[in-house]
């Protein structure tokens, strides 16, 4: 049995979907699967690194790529989640960040992970249950149920704007902030730039 990997791949995007990008390396045409928020920001002509995985399947070889190694290392750890393929894990990473997923198994939240991330409650359990011995435990849990607190409370005060939770996830997503009010505001700046 011989063993294939592709970790790795640097090329220029030729291609581009609502699921894939097409990654030219060397004048060979690669499909890379990818998060909502990857395939949202990178280009045609862009050049690029992807951190990949191969998922081997009988009728199939597919790739996943990421921008950085905590993306893929965190598709790693959803893969080992019962019920979690590929696509599935590909998914749960579209809807919430590794740090969100850390921050939301480190305090065994479930009910954030539902709130914020739109996860099922059953799929945010098994999360939970499965990942919570695998991360290490960091030093700032406590200050994790913090953010996973005001993140919460971001989402709410979006919604009741008027914004549309999935609307309100994609603008929290990608603040940087972790106090309520500094969240809310970033969000709305992104909301506006739409």
């Amino acid at each position: 049995m011989i063993t294939v990997m592709i970790a790795q791949l640097k090329g220029q995007v030729v291609g581009k979907n609502e699921r894939a990008i097409t990654v030219d390396v060397g004048g060979v045409g690669y499909r890379v699967y990818s998060t909502a928020e990857i395939l949202t920001k990178i280009k045609l002509g862009q050049a690029l690194t992807l951190h990949t995985h191969l998922a081997v399947r009988e009728d199939a070889l597919e790739l996943f790529g990421f921008t950085t190694k905590l993306e893929l290392d965190y598709f790693h750890l959803l893969l080992t989640v019962p019920g979690i393929g590929p696509k599935s894990a590909l998914a749960v990473l579209s809807l919430a960040a590794p740090e969100i997923l850390q921050k939301a198994i480190r305090a065994q939240d479930t009910d954030y992970l539902t709130r914020v991330s739109g996860l099922g409650r059953k799929s945010a359990e098994k999360i939970v249950l499965t990942l919570k011995d695998k991360l290490a435990p960091g030093d700032g849990e406590n200050k994790d149920s913090i953010g996973l607190r005001a993140e919460a409370e971001a989402l709410e005060a979006l919604e009741a704007l008027g914004y549309s939770a999935v609307e309100a996830r994609a603008a929290l997503k990608q603040t940087g902030e972790s106090e309520t009010g500094a969240k809310i505001k970033a969000a709305l700046k992104t909301l506006a730039g739409r």
